[in-house]
């Protein structure tokens, strides 16, 4: 029971730690994902089975992973112009798209 509390704490604090650093500088963005973070833990502290609460912390982990890997900070600077801030970590794994599918190579 104690370690499915601690995983429980965990996976909350990693998104705390996620979203701060997703929406930095951005006073909406946080207190949204704020408030809805801490509504569906507060909506769900009262889960008991193991099997749900095990689904719960998957589903928690999935929305960190889609939250770190695939959302960039966008800002209006002009009507009809927006100012895109990725963060470093994005641009690491980056894959230049193609139209064209890559020929695989066979050894």
């Amino acid at each position: 029971k104690m370690g499915t509390r601690l995983k429980v704490l965990r996976v909350f604090r990693d998104l705390h730690k996620t979203r701060r650093h997703v929406f930095k500088d951005d006073d909406r963005a946080l207190t949204a994902a704020r408030l809805k973070i801490n509504d569906e833990f507060q909506k769900n502290k009262n889960e008991t089975s193991e099997e749900n609460i095990k689904e719960m912390l998957k589903m928690a982990r999935a929305v960190e992973t889609i939250l770190r890997e695939n959302v960039i900070q966008g800002e209006h600077v002009e009507q009809n112009k927006i100012l895109l801030r990725p963060r470093e970590s994005l641009l690491l794994d980056n894959v230049p798209y193609s139209d064209t599918p890559r020929n695989k190579t066979r050894p």
